[in-house]
C-alpha cells in the first residue's frame, strides 16, 4: 500500500485477522495464509466443499460455568465471605444477551465484550453487597472469561478437523479474550475470528458473514460448530452448513438442553471428535 493512502476497513479487519493468528504462532498463521499442508479430502457429498469451520466458544468449546464457579470460590474464601458462585455464574451469563443489545440498539456505542462482562460485574457485585474486593481484584476476576476450560474432546476433536479444514472461533468474545484463552487452553486454532472485528455482535447477520467474506469463500463453504441452538439458527438461514454439539453440562440451573430434531441442522453431534469422524477426518 502507497505511504499516506488509508487502508478500507476491509484491508484493516484482513489486516487485524492475520495479526490475531501471528499472535497464535508461527504455524498457525501460516495456517490462515493457507500454507499449512492438510490431509486430502476422501469424503464427498454434501460437505465436500466446505473450507472453513467457525467455532462459538463458551460452551461450545470451552466450560466458562465451573471456572466462574471455582475462581469465585476461591476469591470469596481468600476474602471472608460466602456467595452462591454457581447461581452468580448464571447471573452473570443472563447478562450476557442484554448488555450486547444495548450496544446494537445504540444505546452504547461499539464495546467489546470484556468492558460488557465488567459493566455486569460491577452490578452483580453491588447487588449481593460484596465490596471487600480491590480494584486489581475485580480486574482480574472480570478476566475469568480468559480462562475457559476445554472441555475433554475440544483440543482433540479441533486437532483433527483442523487437518482439513481452517478452523476458527465465531465468538462475541473480543480478540484479546479468544487469544488468551486459546493459548491458555491449548486451541489450536489458524487464526481468530469474532464479532470485534465485523463490529457486530452475534445474532446479526453480519457477525455469521463476516468469516464468508474475510476468506473469500461462499456461505455454503463455511460450517458454523455451536452448542446452542438459536446460534445456529441465523446462520443456517443465511446459507452456511451447521453443526450442532450437544453439551449437556454447559447450562447450570438452566438444565440440560434439548437435543434438536433430525435434519435441523447439517449434523448433530454429542462431541467435536464425533464431529471430525463424521466429516471422515
Amino acid at each position: 500500500m502507497e505511504r499516506g493512502v488509508k487502508p478500507s476497513r476491509r484491508e484493516a479487519i484482513v489486516g487485524a485477522v492475520v495479526s490475531a493468528g501471528a499472535m497464535l504462532g508461527g504455524a498457525s498463521l501460516a495456517a490462515a495464509q493457507g500454507t499449512t499442508t492438510r490431509t486430502p479430502w476422501r469424503g464427498g457429498g454434501a460437505f465436500a466443499n466446505v473450507k472453513l469451520m467457525v467455532f462459538d466458544t463458551f460452551g461450545t468449546v470451552v466450560d466458562w460455568r465451573a471456572v466462574v464457579i471455582e475462581e469465585g470460590a476461591r476469591l470469596s474464601k481468600a476474602k471472608g465471605f460466602t456467595l452462591d458462585w454457581g447461581a452468580f455464574a448464571d447471573e452473570w451469563r443472563a447478562a450476557y444477551g442484554p448488555s450486547m443489545n444495548r450496544v446494537r440498539t445504540g444505546e452504547l456505542p461499539w464495546t467489546k465484550l470484556d468492558v460488557l462482562h465488567r459493566m455486569s460485574l460491577d452490578v452483580l457485585l453491588a447487588k449481593h453487597g460484596i465490596t471487600s474486593l480491590t480494584a486489581d481484584e475485580t480486574r482480574e476476576f472480570n478476566r475469568v472469561w480468559h480462562r475457559g476450560r476445554p472441555w475433554p474432546d475440544s483440543v482433540p476433536g479441533l486437532t483433527r478437523l483442523k487437518t482439513r479444514f481452517t478452523i476458527a472461533p465465531m465468538s462475541n468474545g473480543n480478540l484479546s479474550l479468544l487469544t488468551n484463552m486459546a493459548k491458555h487452553g491449548g486451541l489450536p486454532w489458524d487464526c481468530i475470528l469474532g464479532a470485534e472485528l465485523a463490529k457486530h455482535y452475534k445474532p446479526d447477520p453480519e457477525a455469521y458473514l463476516s468469516p464468508v467474506e474475510f476468506f473469500d469463500l461462499t456461505p455454503p463453504e463455511v460450517m458454523m460448530v455451536a452448542a446452542h441452538q438459536t446460534d445456529l439458527a441465523g446462520p443456517k438461514r443465511l446459507g452456511l452448513r451447521t453443526a450442532y454439539v450437544h453439551r449437556p453440562y454447559e447450562g447450570g440451573s438452566a438444565g440440560t438442553p434439548t437435543m434438536p430434531v433430525a435434519g435441523t441442522f447439517d449434523i448433530i453431534v454429542k462431541d467435536l471428535r464425533e464431529l471430525a469422524t463424521t466429516l471422515g477426518v
